[in-house]
């Protein structure tokens, strides 16, 4: 028997997926649980249950996920999250 060769097809939505970054938020010291809450509803266009869930995450696990897509996208975000002095990147 001869064997398959296995090959796979990228889609657009694959490539599309491919330019996706993340903004994420460290934890520190300064800010309070609603000075945080506040800039990802203002800055992220969070919901407050979603802003609330963010912070508690980033609180226990040190980081959290707050924003993807393009960096185009995140950039404008990445910049007014620090210019609130909050930590963030975008990876």
């Amino acid at each position: 028997m001869a064997a398959k060769e296995k090959t796979k097809h990228f889609s657009e939505t694959d490539e599309l997926q491919l330019d996706v970054h993340k903004l994420v938020l460290f934890n520190d010291d300064v800010n309070t649980f609603d000075f945080v809450i506040d800039a990802l509803i203002e800055v992220c266009g969070h919901d407050p249950m979603q802003a609330e869930t963010c912070a508690w995450i980033t609180h226990y696990k040190g980081k959290c996920v707050i924003k993807k897509g393009a960096v185009d996208v995140l950039k404008p975000c990445f910049k007014e999250m620090s210019n609130r002095n909050l930590t963030v990147e975008i990876q």
